[in-house]
């Protein structure tokens, strides 16, 4: 066990760690045509928060368990206006509609986010947070040279802080 007594020691430490010494190198994946019914008892089994979603082998996207939780949610109706034979929504219609298909989906391919955020091995710590923090994302595959590594998790970050 290390004790600081300076702050700032801590935060040297922090900041000398890159995803390599944080990530989970044994991750566990799921396949687009994974279930949702197969994917919650994956993450629930496992105690993890999200994984990486392969197709033909290659990682494409990553499925959490706010993926899941937006199947159970309430479907908002955008705020619309009716002038004259027109209809006039005031918010994007293609998020509503987004929205429905993802509560309506069946398997990870439905409701996995599109955009993949990764991280490679020698990201440090403070960049790995940042990235969670502005891209909202909690789970972050570890690629090198186009393979899968490991993952991290928010679990890994808030570990990483209380071990160094």
């Amino acid at each position: 066990l290390i004790i600081f007594t300076n702050p700032k020691d801590h935060q040297e430490i922090q900041s000398m760690l890159t995803a390599k010494d944080i990530m989970t190198s044994e991750v566990i994946t799921v396949q687009m045509q994974t279930t949702v019914k197969e994917l919650a008892e994956i993450l629930w089994k496992n105690r993890i928060s999200g994984a990486p979603v392969l197709d033909d082998g290659n990682v494409v996207s990553v499925v959490t368990e706010s993926d899941l939780i937006d199947q159970s949610k309430k479907v908002h109706i955008p705020t619309m206006i009716s002038l004259l034979d027109s209809v006039i929504f005031l918010e994007s219609s293609k998020k509503t509609e987004e929205e429905i298909k993802k509560m309506a989906g069946n398997t990870v391919q439905d409701i996995c986010s599109r955009e993949l955020v990764y991280v490679s091995e020698d990201t440090a710590l403070d960049q790995i947070a940042t990235i969670m923090s502005e891209k909202k994302v909690h789970t972050l595959p570890v690629m090198q040279d186009d393979k899968l590594v490991g993952v991290i998790g928010k679990s890994d970050i808030i570990r990483s802080m209380a071990i160094k």
